[in-house]
Protein backbone atom coordinates (compact mmCIF):
# COMPACT_ATOMS: atom_id res chain seq x y z
CA UNK A 1 0.00 0.00 0.00
CA UNK A 2 3.01 2.38 0.78
CA UNK A 3 4.90 1.84 -2.63
CA UNK A 4 1.44 1.93 -4.61
CA UNK A 5 0.72 5.68 -2.59
CA UNK A 6 4.76 6.54 -3.05
CA UNK A 7 4.23 5.63 -6.81
CA UNK A 8 1.13 7.84 -6.74
CA UNK A 9 2.26 10.80 -5.82
CA UNK A 10 5.62 10.45 -7.60
CA UNK A 11 7.77 9.87 -4.59
CA UNK A 12 9.86 6.94 -3.53
CA UNK A 13 9.21 4.98 -0.39
CA UNK A 14 11.92 6.95 1.53
CA UNK A 15 10.77 10.41 0.11
CA UNK A 16 7.15 10.20 0.99
CA UNK A 17 8.64 8.73 4.44
CA UNK A 18 10.32 11.85 5.45
CA UNK A 19 7.07 13.65 3.79
CA UNK A 20 5.09 12.15 6.83
CA UNK A 21 7.71 13.10 8.90
CA UNK A 22 7.69 16.67 7.91
CA UNK A 23 3.81 16.64 7.96
CA UNK A 24 3.57 15.84 11.49
CA UNK A 25 5.72 19.25 12.59
CA UNK A 26 4.09 21.66 10.08
CA UNK A 27 0.31 19.96 11.25
CA UNK A 28 1.38 20.26 14.94
CA UNK A 29 2.35 24.21 14.10
CA UNK A 30 -0.89 25.13 11.76
CA UNK A 31 -2.94 23.51 14.86
CA UNK A 32 -1.47 26.96 16.81
CA UNK A 33 -0.01 29.14 14.54
CA UNK A 34 -2.15 32.89 14.56
CA UNK A 35 -4.08 32.95 11.89
CA UNK A 36 -4.04 29.75 10.18
CA UNK A 37 -5.03 28.60 14.12
CA UNK A 38 -7.92 30.31 14.86
CA UNK A 39 -10.93 28.38 16.52
CA UNK A 40 -13.11 29.38 13.73
CA UNK A 41 -11.10 28.80 10.66
CA UNK A 42 -12.49 25.23 9.60
CA UNK A 43 -10.85 21.98 9.89
CA UNK A 44 -10.31 21.15 6.10
CA UNK A 45 -9.09 24.73 5.85
CA UNK A 46 -6.28 23.76 8.43
CA UNK A 47 -5.03 20.42 6.58
CA UNK A 48 -5.00 22.30 3.44
CA UNK A 49 -2.67 25.05 4.44
CA UNK A 50 -0.84 21.95 6.37
CA UNK A 51 -0.53 19.87 3.23
CA UNK A 52 0.59 23.03 1.06
CA UNK A 53 3.12 24.16 3.57
CA UNK A 54 4.71 20.26 4.11
CA UNK A 55 5.30 20.39 0.17
CA UNK A 56 6.98 23.41 0.59
CA UNK A 57 9.13 22.57 3.38
CA UNK A 58 10.11 19.35 2.24
CA UNK A 59 12.23 19.36 -0.50
CA UNK A 60 14.11 21.64 1.44
CA UNK A 61 14.60 18.91 4.57
CA UNK A 62 16.37 15.83 4.02
CA UNK A 63 15.33 13.97 7.77
CA UNK A 64 16.32 10.26 7.22
CA UNK A 65 13.18 7.81 8.00
CA UNK A 66 13.43 5.88 11.54
CA UNK A 67 13.24 2.03 11.45
CA UNK A 68 10.75 -0.16 13.05
CA UNK A 69 7.38 0.79 14.51
CA UNK A 70 9.27 2.00 17.57
CA UNK A 71 11.15 4.33 15.74
CA UNK A 72 8.77 5.89 13.90
CA UNK A 73 6.60 6.52 17.10
CA UNK A 74 9.61 7.99 18.74
CA UNK A 75 10.23 10.31 15.99
CA UNK A 76 6.62 11.16 15.64
CA UNK A 77 6.62 12.14 19.02
CA UNK A 78 9.48 14.61 18.87
CA UNK A 79 7.84 16.03 15.58
CA UNK A 80 5.29 17.04 17.67
CA UNK A 81 6.82 18.21 19.85
CA UNK A 82 8.96 20.71 17.83
CA UNK A 83 5.89 21.66 16.26
CA UNK A 84 3.64 22.36 19.04
CA UNK A 85 6.73 24.56 20.89
CA UNK A 86 7.29 26.44 17.65
CA UNK A 87 3.29 26.88 17.65
CA UNK A 88 2.92 28.14 21.20
CA UNK A 89 5.74 31.00 20.62
CA UNK A 90 3.76 31.82 17.71
CA UNK A 91 0.04 31.88 19.63
CA UNK A 92 2.06 34.01 22.36
CA UNK A 93 1.89 37.11 20.26
CA UNK A 94 -1.89 36.13 20.13
CA UNK A 95 -2.43 36.33 23.85
CA UNK A 96 -0.27 39.10 24.25
CA UNK A 97 -2.67 41.46 22.44
CA UNK A 98 -5.60 39.93 24.55
CA UNK A 99 -3.47 40.71 27.65
CA UNK A 100 -2.57 44.22 26.66
CA UNK A 101 -6.29 44.48 25.75
CA UNK A 102 -7.50 43.07 29.12
CA UNK A 103 -5.01 45.31 30.76
CA UNK A 104 -6.35 48.33 28.93
CA UNK A 105 -10.18 47.67 29.61
CA UNK A 106 -9.67 47.10 33.26
CA UNK A 107 -7.95 50.25 33.38
CA UNK A 108 -10.23 52.40 31.61
CA UNK A 109 -13.70 50.63 32.24
CA UNK A 110 -14.06 49.15 28.97
CA UNK A 111 -14.10 45.51 29.99
CA UNK A 112 -16.41 42.87 28.69
CA UNK A 113 -18.08 45.62 26.29
CA UNK A 114 -18.50 42.41 23.28
CA UNK A 115 -17.90 38.99 22.79
CA UNK A 116 -15.65 38.05 20.34
CA UNK A 117 -13.45 35.11 18.78
CA UNK A 118 -12.43 33.78 21.87
CA UNK A 119 -13.95 31.02 24.31
CA UNK A 120 -14.70 33.18 26.07
CA UNK A 121 -16.21 36.88 26.41
CA UNK A 122 -13.07 39.30 25.34
CA UNK A 123 -13.03 43.07 25.84
CA UNK A 124 -14.05 45.42 22.58
CA UNK A 125 -10.03 46.57 22.68
CA UNK A 126 -9.36 43.07 22.03
CA UNK A 127 -11.41 41.90 19.60
CA UNK A 128 -10.27 45.35 17.76
CA UNK A 129 -6.23 44.99 18.13
CA UNK A 130 -6.53 40.94 17.25
CA UNK A 131 -8.19 41.04 14.47
CA UNK A 132 -5.63 44.28 13.28
CA UNK A 133 -3.16 42.23 14.55
CA UNK A 134 -3.86 39.43 12.19
CA UNK A 135 -4.78 41.66 9.21
CA UNK A 136 -1.04 42.98 9.70
CA UNK A 137 0.67 39.47 10.06
CA UNK A 138 -1.22 38.12 7.26
CA UNK A 139 -0.53 41.53 4.62
CA UNK A 140 3.40 41.03 5.66
CA UNK A 141 3.11 37.20 4.20
CA UNK A 142 2.73 35.24 7.11
CA UNK A 143 2.08 32.17 5.15
CA UNK A 144 6.00 32.64 3.58
CA UNK A 145 7.34 33.54 7.43
CA UNK A 146 6.13 30.39 8.40
CA UNK A 147 7.52 28.47 5.62
CA UNK A 148 10.83 29.99 6.62
CA UNK A 149 10.46 29.63 10.18
CA UNK A 150 9.83 25.88 9.17
CA UNK A 151 12.86 24.97 7.58
CA UNK A 152 15.07 27.06 9.88
CA UNK A 153 13.56 24.92 13.02
CA UNK A 154 15.48 22.19 11.71
CA UNK A 155 18.81 23.61 12.13
CA UNK A 156 17.55 23.77 15.86
CA UNK A 157 15.91 20.71 16.56
CA UNK A 158 16.90 17.83 13.79
CA UNK A 159 14.40 15.82 12.37
CA UNK A 160 13.70 12.65 14.68
CA UNK A 161 15.30 14.42 18.00
CA UNK A 162 13.76 15.17 20.78
CA UNK A 163 14.22 18.71 22.12
CA UNK A 164 16.05 18.43 26.08
CA UNK A 165 13.02 18.83 28.52
CA UNK A 166 15.13 21.19 30.66
CA UNK A 167 15.91 23.31 27.44
CA UNK A 168 12.71 23.77 26.24
CA UNK A 169 10.73 24.36 29.47
CA UNK A 170 13.29 27.19 29.89
CA UNK A 171 12.56 28.87 26.63
CA UNK A 172 8.74 28.76 27.08
CA UNK A 173 9.06 30.49 30.26
CA UNK A 174 11.17 33.16 28.84
CA UNK A 175 8.93 33.36 25.99
CA UNK A 176 5.99 33.50 28.67
CA UNK A 177 8.13 35.88 30.80
CA UNK A 178 8.75 38.38 27.76
CA UNK A 179 5.32 38.04 26.49
CA UNK A 180 3.91 39.61 29.65
CA UNK A 181 6.77 42.06 29.51
CA UNK A 182 5.31 42.95 25.60
CA UNK A 183 1.37 42.93 27.29
CA UNK A 184 2.46 45.84 30.17
CA UNK A 185 4.41 47.66 27.47
CA UNK A 186 1.68 48.28 24.93
CA UNK A 187 -0.75 48.89 27.43
CA UNK A 188 1.07 51.67 29.17
CA UNK A 189 -0.11 54.60 27.88
CA UNK A 190 -3.82 53.35 28.98
CA UNK A 191 -1.88 52.68 32.46
CA UNK A 192 -0.30 56.20 33.06
CA UNK A 193 -3.83 58.15 31.48
CA UNK A 194 -5.71 55.91 34.43
CA UNK A 195 -3.18 57.13 36.65
CA UNK A 196 -4.09 60.54 35.69
CA UNK A 197 -7.40 60.17 35.54
CA UNK A 198 -7.71 59.21 39.06
CA UNK A 199 -5.58 61.28 40.27
CA UNK A 200 -7.64 64.82 38.47
CA UNK A 201 -10.68 62.64 40.09
CA UNK A 202 -9.29 62.80 43.75
CA UNK A 203 -8.34 66.52 43.58
CA UNK A 204 -11.83 67.19 42.48
CA UNK A 205 -13.62 65.33 44.86
CA UNK A 206 -11.73 66.82 47.68
CA UNK A 207 -12.13 70.39 46.15
CA UNK A 208 -15.64 69.84 45.82
CA UNK A 209 -17.33 67.32 47.86
CA UNK A 210 -20.68 68.44 46.75
CA UNK A 211 -19.92 67.56 43.43
CA UNK A 212 -21.39 64.10 41.22
CA UNK A 213 -17.81 63.09 40.28
CA UNK A 214 -18.53 59.92 38.84
CA UNK A 215 -21.33 61.12 36.65
CA UNK A 216 -18.52 63.97 35.29
CA UNK A 217 -15.75 61.32 35.41
CA UNK A 218 -17.68 57.80 33.46
CA UNK A 219 -17.69 59.39 30.48
CA UNK A 220 -15.27 61.27 30.39
CA UNK A 221 -13.09 58.07 30.79
CA UNK A 222 -15.17 56.05 27.88
CA UNK A 223 -14.31 59.29 26.02
CA UNK A 224 -10.98 59.78 26.63
CA UNK A 225 -9.73 55.73 26.35
CA UNK A 226 -11.65 55.44 22.85
CA UNK A 227 -9.26 58.49 21.92
CA UNK A 228 -6.51 57.09 23.21
CA UNK A 229 -6.84 53.60 21.34
CA UNK A 230 -7.33 55.53 18.14
CA UNK A 231 -4.02 57.34 18.82
CA UNK A 232 -1.85 54.71 19.85
CA UNK A 233 -3.02 51.45 18.78
CA UNK A 234 -1.18 52.24 15.08
CA UNK A 235 2.16 52.29 17.33
CA UNK A 236 0.98 49.75 19.49
CA UNK A 237 0.25 46.96 16.42
CA UNK A 238 3.87 48.36 14.76
CA UNK A 239 5.71 47.24 18.26
CA UNK A 240 3.67 44.24 17.63
CA UNK A 241 4.78 43.34 14.50
CA UNK A 242 7.73 44.33 14.77
CA UNK A 243 8.42 41.52 18.30
CA UNK A 244 6.34 38.83 15.64
CA UNK A 245 8.75 39.28 12.55
CA UNK A 246 11.67 39.21 14.77
CA UNK A 247 10.06 35.36 16.43
CA UNK A 248 9.78 34.52 13.35
CA UNK A 249 13.13 35.21 12.20
CA UNK A 250 14.78 33.97 15.32
CA UNK A 251 12.33 31.41 17.32
CA UNK A 252 14.74 30.81 19.62
CA UNK A 253 16.64 34.17 20.54
CA UNK A 254 15.51 36.71 22.65
CA UNK A 255 11.88 36.98 23.62
CA UNK A 256 8.83 38.85 22.37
Amino acid sequence: MTLQLADFVGLGATGLAAAVLVFLRVGALVAMVPLFGEQVLPARVKLAVALALTAVVAPAITPVPPQGPGGWLAAGASEVVAGLALGFGARLFVMVLLMTAEIAAQATSLAQMAGGMAAEPQPAIGNVLMLAGLALAAAAGLHVRIAALLILSYDAIPPGRLAAAADLSRWSLERTGAGFALAVSLAAPFLGAALLYNLALGVLSRAMPQLMISLIGAPALTLGALALLALAAGPALGLWQAAFAGFLAAPFGGGP
